[in-house]
């Protein structure tokens, strides 16, 4: 699975060097952070509507948008999927509510 991951995050890196009329992702990085915000904001709540329809298609369509647009603000950030990978490992095993305790949340 982190496979599509690595590659689709080498993609977005690569992204960031090209020309804003070249992709759909570089015009996004062009544009900056709020606009990459927006979208993902627009995706959540498109994937909060399609859980309410209950059509699993869509859930996942719209899950895939938002993972999407969520990678190009890692790419953005300096950041990758491996990142979010390791802290969801450091995670594993650990209850919820320790692991929130433990933010001081």
């Amino acid at each position: 699975m982190s496979d599509v991951l690595e590659q689709l995050a080498q993609v977005l890196e690569e992204r960031k060097q090209a020309e804003p009329d070249s992709s759909y992702v570089a015009r996004l990085y062009a544009k900056g952070l709020d606009s990459i915000l927006k979208k993902i904001g627009e995706e959540a709540t498109e994937t909060v509507m399609a859980a309410k329809d209950g059509v699993p298609e869509k859930i996942i369509y719209e899950i895939a948008d938002l993972w999407f647009h969520t990678m190009v603000l890692l790419a953005q950030q300096g950041l990758g999927p491996n990142d979010v990978l390791q802290e969801l490992e450091r995670r594993f095993g650990l209850s919820g509510l320790e692991e929130k305790a433990s933010r001081g949340k």
